[in-house]
C-alpha cells in the first residue's frame, strides 16, 4: 500500500500519497495542521505576500487570518483530536488570549497568546531585519473532538493573527519503568514552583547505566546539566512531562550512550545572543546515543553539537520557536542520522551541518519536515564529506534561505569543504527560496554554491519536487562574489511547477548535467545563464535528455527576470536548432553530428559512405511549434551542385516519431549559397526533429553543415 501523509502546504489540507517504489517526503507526524485561512472566520485574510518583515511573508503557505478583539476563526476537525497547537502573532509588546469553543461550546481553558518570543532583532547579521513574528501554544481541550467537530478560536484582548492549527490525538501519560530512579525521589518539584536542578543531577548519578524517570508534571531548572552519560532520561510524554529550562545539558565531551526522550523542555529564551550556550544540547553526547520523542521550544537552538556524538539518531522530535538553528552538526558528526523530525519557525537554517575544525562525514538529513525558518535555509549543508540530504518536506524559506543550499561557505576556519559524494535525493520543496537583500537578487529553492571553493565534490540532486518556488528552481552561485567554479552537479529526475521566475540560474562559472527534469507554469524563462564576474568563465549547462518546458533562456543579463515577467522581447527569426544535442545513425571520421548545429556553415556533419538512408536528429529541448527549415551545406564553390533525398520526420517523445514531410529531392546549388529552405505544414511542434537522407546525387553519404529550424514561416 502506499505511504500517506498529512501537511499544511496551501491552504487547507494536502495529502501527499507517495507509490510505494519511493518513501514520501517529510516525517510522520503525530498531529494534522489546517492553515487558517483555509478556516470561516470573522477576521480578514492576509497575503499572500513574499516581501521581507510582513506577518504573511512568514505565515505557513504565505497566508493568515488577523483577528481583532472579539472576532473568531473556525476549523473542521479533519481528524479525532484531544489536543491543539496554535501558530499564531500579536503585535510587539501585546499579550492575550484566545477562548476556544468546541460546536459552539466555550471551554473553560483558554491558550495564552503573548510577542514575548517574538520580533527577534539580529542586527550583526547582514540582510536581517526584525523577524520571527510566530510562536506556538499548545492546550490538553479535556474532551475529545471527532472529525468534522467545529473548533472556533476567539481572540480576546489583542489582534492575534492565526497561521495554523495542528489537530492531535495525545496518548495517556506513560507509567514509571521499572528499575528506573526517579527525580521527584530526588526531591525534584513537579509543580514548577522550586528549583528542580540537583535533584536531576542526583538521579542522574544514581542511575548510570539505568533510567531517570521524570513524572507527569513541570519542573523547574535553573542551570545547564554536565556529566551525563551512560544513561536514559526519559519523560512521560512531550505533552505530560515538561522540564523549563534555556540550558539544558552543556557538555564538552561525554563517554556516550545517552537516550534523551518523551518530554518537552521549553525555554526562555527571548533573543538571539550567540555568545550564550543557550541550548537543549550544547557539546557532545557521546558516541551511540538517541534524542526522541521531545518537544523542543523557546530555545536559542535545539541542538548544537561538537565534539564526539558519533552513530548519534535524532528522531521523531518537535522543534519549535528556536531564535537560531534547529539543529547543527557543527563539525566531527560522524554517521548521526537525524530523521522523522518537525521544525517549524526557526530563527536561522532549521538543520544544518557545518564542518568546523573537522569534517562532518556520512551523516543524513532524512524524511524530515520543516516549515518557516524565517532568516535562513531549510536545510543547509556547510562542508563535509559524503552527506545525505534525503526525502525531506520543506516549505516557506524568507529571506536569506533557500529550500536546500549546498555550501562551500566556511564562515570562519578551519573548514573543510564538500568532499567525496553529496547525495540530495527525493526531496520535496514548496514555496522556497526568497529574496537575498545583501545580493539584492533572488535565491533559488536548491542552491549549488562555491562561497569561499569550487565545488570538489560529485553534488548528485535526484528525485525533487519544487513547487512554487517564488523565483527560481535551481541556483548555481559563488556566494562571496568571486566566481568560483560550482562545477560537478547532476541533477536528474525533478518536477518543477510553477517557479517564478527560471527553471536554472547560473550565476558563476562550472558545470551541471541536467536530465529528466519536467517543468510547467515557468514564470520567466527556462533558464539564466550569466556568471558573475563577467569573464570569468562560462557555466555549461548540459542537456542529458528527457528534460522538457524549460528550454529559452533569459536573454538580457543586465536585468533580473521578476516573477511572472515574460522574457524581454524574444527573437521570433531565432534558430531552435542552435547548438541543441544532435546524434546521427553515423559519422564519417571528425564530421559528427554536432558540426550540423554549431553555427558554422563551413563544417558539416557526414554520414557513413554508402549506407543509404541515413538520419541526423536534433533535440529542441522542448516541443516547439517549427514552421520552417533551413538546410546548408558548405558555400564554397568546391562543393558542386547536388540533390539530396531528404524526409523529415518529428516526435514528442524521442521515441515514436511520424513524418513530417515526405521523401524530396532537394537541390543544393553553391550558386544559391547551398541553401534549402523547406517549409513544414501549419500546426507542427515537435521535440526531435530527424531528417532521413535516402539519396545524394554528389556523394555517397548524407551531409548536412547547418540544420536549421524556425518558429516563423
Amino acid at each position: 500500500m502506499p505511504t500517506a501523509m498529512t501537511v499544511a502546504l496551501a491552504a487547507g489540507l494536502l495529502t501527499a500519497t507517495a507509490p510505494t517504489a519511493r518513501a514520501a517526503a517529510g516525517a510522520t507526524l503525530p498531529f494534522t495542521s489546517v492553515e487558517a485561512e483555509s478556516a470561516t472566520t470573522t477576521g480578514t485574510k492576509i497575503g499572500p505576500d513574499h516581501t521581507q518583515g510582513t506577518l504573511a511573508s512568514e505565515a505557513s503557505g504565505r497566508r493568515a487570518v488577523r483577528l481583532n478583539s472579539g472576532q473568531r476563526v473556525e476549523f473542521t476537525a479533519p481528524r479525532a483530536a484531544n489536543a491543539l497547537n496554535v501558530a499564531y502573532s500579536v503585535p510587539d509588546g501585546q499579550s492575550g488570549s484566545l477562548n476556544v469553543y468546541v460546536n459552539g461550546t466555550k471551554l473553560a481553558k483558554t491558550i495564552a497568546v503573548t510577542s514575548k518570543y517574538s520580533y527577534v532583532d539580529t542586527g550583526w547579521i547582514a540582510g536581517a531585519r526584525t523577524h520571527h513574528f510566530y510562536d506556538n501554544a499548545r492546550l490538553l481541550l479535556g474532551q475529545n473532538v471527532q472529525p468534522g467537530d467545529k473548533v472556533a478560536l476567539e481572540a480576546t484582548n489583542a489582534q492575534v493573527t492565526v497561521d495554523v492549527a495542528d489537530f492531535e490525538q495525545v496518548a495517556g501519560a506513560a507509567s514509571q519503568p521499572a528499575g528506573s530512579v526517579s527525580v521527584t525521589s530526588k526531591g525534584a518539584d513537579p509543580s514548577g514552583q522550586g528549583d528542580s536542578t540537583q535533584a536531576f543531577r542526583d538521579a542522574i548519578a544514581s542511575a548510570q547505566g539505568g533510567v531517570v524517570w521524570i513524572p507527569p508534571g513541570e519542573y523547574r531548572l535553573t542551570s545547564s546539566l554536565s556529566g551525563v552519560q551512560n544513561v536514559t532520561l526519559q519523560g512521560a510524554g512531550s505533552w505530560h512531562s515538561v522540564v523549563r529550562s534555556s540550558r539544558f545539558i552543556d557538555q564538552s565531551s561525554s563517554s556516550g550512550g545517552v537516550h534523551i526522550k518523551d518530554f518537552a523542555v521549553i525555554g526562555e529564551v527571548t533573543e538571539r545572543v550567540d555568545s550564550n550556550p543557550d541550548n537543549f544540547v550544547n557539546g557532545s553526547l557521546g558516541p551511540n546515543s538517541s534524542v526522541s520523542g521531545m518537544w523542543l521550544q523557546h530555545l536559542k537552538v535545539g541542538l548544537w553539537l561538537m565534539g564526539n556524538n558519533d552513530n548519534l539518531v535524532v528522531e521523531n522530535n518537535r522543534f519549535l520557536d528556536m531564535t537560531a538553528d534547529g539543529l547543527n552538526l557543527n563539525g566531527n558528526a560522524r554517521g548521526v542520522k537525524v530523521r522523522g523530525n518537525f521544525l517549524r519557525n526557526q530563527g536561522d537554517d532549521a538543520l544544518a551541518m557545518w564542518s568546523l575544525n573537522a569534517p562532518d562525514v556520512s551523516s543524513s538529513f532524512e524524511n524530515n519536515t520543516i516549515t518557516q525558518p524565517n532568516l535562513a535555509n531549510g536545510i543547509a549543508i556547510y562542508g563535509g564529506t559524503d552527506i545525505t540530504v534525503r526525502n525531506n518536506l520543506i516549505s516557506d524559506t524568507n529571506a536569506l534561505g533557500s529550500g536546500i543550499a549546498i555550501s562551500n561557505q566556511k564562515f570562519m576556519d578551519p573548514f573543510h569543504p564538500l568532499s567525496g559524494t553529496i547525495t540530495v535525493d527525493g526531496n520535496t520543496l514548496v514555496r522556497t527560496g526568497a529574496m537575498n537583500p545583501n545580493w539584492n537578487h533572488p535565491m533559488g529553492a536548491l542552491r549549488v554554491d562555491s562561497y569561499d571553493s569550487a565545488i570538489e565534490a560529485q553534488v548528485k540532486i535526484t528525485n525533487t519536487t519544487i513547487t512554487d518556488s517564488p523565483y527560481s528552481a535551481f541556483e548555481f552561485v559563488s556566494g562571496g562574489g568571486r566566481g568560483l567554479a560550482a562545477k560537478n552537479v547532476t541533477v536528474d529526475g525533478a518536477t518543477v511547477r510553477n517557479t517564478g521566475t527560471v527553471v536554472v540560474q547560473a550565476e558563476t562559472q562550472g558545470a551541471a548535467t541536467f536530465r529528466n527534469v519536467t517543468a510547467t507554469g515557468v514564470g520567466a524563462a527556462g533558464v539564466y545563464n550569466c556568471p558573475y564576474p563577467a569573464n570569468s568563465g562560462p557555466f555549461t549547462l548540459t542537456d542529458g535528455g528527457g528534460n522538457s518546458g524549460w528550454s529559452s533562456t533569459w536573454s538580457d543579463c543586465s536585468t533580473w527576470p521578476q516573477p511572472g515577467q515574460s522574457n524581454p522581447d524574444p527573437d521570433p527569426a531565432r534558430n531552435l536548432a542552435k547548438g541543441r544535442p544532435a546524434t546521427a545513425t553515423g559519422s564519417q571520421d571528425v564530421y559528427t553530428p554536432g558540426k550540423a548545429v554549431d553555427d558554422d556553415a563551413d563544417s558539416y556533419w557526414e554520414s557513413g559512405n554508402n549506407a543509404f538512408p541515413q538520419s541526423l536528429t536534433i533535440d529542441l529541448g522542448s516541443s516547439e511549434a517549427v514552421r520552417r527549415l533551413v538546410l546548408k551545406l558548405p558555400p564554397s564553390s568546391a562543393w558542386g551542385a547536388r540533390t539530396q533525398t531528404v524526409t523529415v520526420l518529428g516526435s514528442t517523445d524521442g521515441s515514436n516519431f511520424s513524418t513530417v514531410v515526405g521523401a524530396t529531392g532537394y537541390r543544393f546549388d553553391p550558386a544559391t549559397g547551398n541553401t534549402v529552405t523547406v517549409a513544414l505544414p501549419g500546426g507542427t511542434a515537435l521535440r526531435h526533429l530527424r531528417l532521413s537522407v535516402s539519396a545524394n546525387t554528389g556523394w555517397p553519404a548524407a551531409q548536412f553543415s547547418e540544420v536549421e529550424a524556425y518558429p516563423t514561416s
